[in-house]
């Protein structure tokens, strides 16, 4: 919003002393207005959160008893104890960490030497584009699919399902196709004068100057790998093989949480069915929070750029 931006500035310029005080009392009240409806919105959003926090920290006689609430009236770690002590919780967070960092690297390492050849005018860039693009529109369906990957790959009940069928995605393929034609095409050429062949052009100018972007596509990637469970319902069998997505989809749908996570110890006389459900909620969502800071700084750049620049 431009007039934000202004009263942002001119205020920042009157604590500096680089002006005198001429924000006036209206700029100041819309300005403060804007922030707290920003506030209240976020603490809107995160009341659910905030709800399935507390849930997995309350007794499973509580939640039965009085259901959802802000501040349980008990405390208890009973259910993070039952999910970290079963067999299921470490099996499903190292698939899902090996196919998301693995599945990540892979679909960047396809997505972006793609792009770059659709961006470069050469003649197999015009039928790749058209490829690419038909893709989005038209699909094989889902019986050709499960053919494709479970017979014809033979990839049924294996890891590699869940990381082929996503390595590359051709809406990504098009944010950074817009972003490659921003490069300049004279930091190009210059590469190619003092000796260098796309390969290094591409390594050693284009990738640099699009960190922005291509950090913004692995993250997409990552949250695609770190929360799909359609891919595990469809192709894989064996317990061993499942992500935490699709772990929780299991604990929805099994009666007793018993005969999925299993019972590790005797001290777990009882199951909390709803708790472990809200546990393995916070526990998924977890690493995924911890990892958005470190890539935050590209990511509002990136999706900025790629989205605009064309």
């Amino acid at each position: 919003m431009p007039v934000l931006d202004t009263v942002n500035t001119k205020i920042r310029m009157q604590r500096a002393g680089r002006i005198k005080a001429d924000v006036t009392l209206g700029e100041r009240a819309f300005l403060y207005s804007i922030y707290a409806s920003v506030i209240a919105f976020a603490l809107f959003c995160l009341i659910p959160f905030w709800l399935v926090v507390a849930g997995s920290f309350t007794p499973e006689a509580n939640l039965r008893l009085d259901g959802f609430r802000l501040i349980p009236r008990a405390f208890s770690t009973y259910s993070y104890e039952y999910v970290i002590h079963g067999n299921q919780i470490g099996n499903s967070y190292l698939v899902s960490f090996s196919v998301t960092i693995v599945g990540t690297l892979l679909a960047l390492a396809v997505t972006v030497p793609f792009a770059y050849v659709l961006s470069r005018k050469v003649w197999i860039s015009r039928p790749l584009s058209f490829l690419s693009y038909f893709t989005m529109v038209v699909g094989g369906g889902l019986v050709g699919f499960y053919i494709l990957v479970s017979k014809w790959l033979g990839l049924k009940d294996t890891k590699w399902a869940l990381i082929l069928p996503y390595l590359l995605d051709p809406f990504f393929v098009f944010v950074l196709l817009a972003y490659f034609r921003t490069v300049p095409e004279e930091m190009i050429e210059a590469a190619v004068i003092d000796g260098a062949n796309d390969l290094i052009v591409f390594w050693r100018v284009v990738c640099p100057l699009s960190a922005p972007i291509i950090a913004t596509i692995g993250l997409f990637y990552a949250l695609r790998y770190w929360n799909d469970w359609w891919l595990a319902l469809l192709f894989i069998d064996s317990s061993a093989n499942h992500p935490l997505q699709y772990m929780l989809k299991q604990l929805q749908a099994t009666t007793d949480a018993r005969f999925y996570i299993g019972n590790p110890s005797p001290r777990f006389s009882t199951v909390p069915n709803y708790g472990v459900r809200l546990a393995t909620v916070v526990m998924t969502i977890g690493p995924i929070i911890l990892a958005y800071p470190f890539v935050q700084r590209y990511f509002v750049r990136g999706i900025t750029l790629g989205a605009l620049k064309g």
